[in-house]
């Protein structure tokens, strides 16, 4: 269990070795937002590489220190890719991000993310329809495959997600990210909410994919807990600095990441947060 304390130290910790280390984290991720994960992931200090391939999924999965899935735009050959990576990273034991992106739409999305259940990912990026219906197609406590997912907008709160995040962090051993308007992270035996960000960030794409890329680069350096946390307590940051200079949705993107970039581990450590009982 960490302290407030120590998530404080172990957060600026993760944001200093991810700069000095500059960790690979490659991803198979949603075509319309490849752009903007791969660009945060850059501004956060990683490296990326967005994979399409069967071959490629196999081979960067073994390069990287971590990896990225987001099962937004599905192509057909996902239907090999997706899975080749999975095994892959969970025969190396290595870290990797689930973003079940628009859960419930499509024969190949929930065919996939059935699969990836006997993969259990180090951390589980959502918004809380997508979690609530992730932990049902998973039979887990909390899920129901009828949530309400709307597309990719959520239509459930964050808090009515709580048990179905608690349930698919205890599964994995990992962690779970759900993104609101107050974000609420957790391993299954404690949780934190998290503050900040902006309104505009609602009004472009990719921030909800570009966090999970972002939060795969700090999965490369630090537990998933911390990982998640650390990267949901950075796009707070940069959400709300990016909105005092932002003239519109445009320019909301790039002072983004300008502010993700610019962004120093205290800058982001003290970003707040509260503990909840789990």
């Amino acid at each position: 269990m960490y302290t407030m304390e120590t998530m404080r130290q172990e957060i600026a910790a993760a944001v200093e070795k991810v700069r000095a280390l500059k960790p690979l984290a490659p991803s198979i991720t949603n075509t319309v937002t490849v752009n903007f994960v791969a660009n945060a992931q850059l501004a956060a200090g990683g490296t990326a590489a967005m994979i399409y391939l069967p071959d490629e999924a196999e081979a960067l999965a073994e390069a990287g220190s971590s990896f990225y899935i987001n099962v937004g735009t599905l192509l057909p050959i996902y239907r090999e890719t997706v899975p080749l990576a999975a095994q892959k990273l969970h025969a190396l034991h290595k870290p990797w991000v689930l973003d079940p992106v628009a859960i419930g739409i499509g024969s190949l999305r929930t065919e996939l993310l059935s699969l990836l259940k006997n993969y259990p990912p180090a951390v589980i990026r959502g918004n809380a329809s997508e979690i609530i219906a992730l932990a049902g197609l998973w039979n887990l406590s909390g899920g129901t495959e009828t949530s309400n997912v709307h597309g990719v907008d959520s239509t459930d709160t964050v808090q009515a997600a709580r048990l179905a995040a608690i349930s698919l962090a205890r599964f994995t051993g990992g962690a779970v990210a759900v993104s609101g308007t107050v974000d609420l992270i957790t391993d299954g035996r404690q949780a934190v909410c998290s503050y900040g960000g902006s309104s505009l960030m609602e009004s472009i794409t990719g921030c909800g994919c570009s966090l999970g890329g972002v939060i795969a680069v700090y999965s490369a350096v630090a537990s998933p807990f911390i990982a998640a946390l650390c990267g949901t307590a950075a796009y707070n940051f940069a959400g709300r600095e990016a909105e005092r200079h932002a003239a519109g949705t445009g320019s909301f993107q790039l002072a983004f990441l300008d502010a993700l970039y610019n962004a120093s581990p205290k800058d982001i450590s003290l970003t707040q947060f509260t503990p909840e009982e789990v």
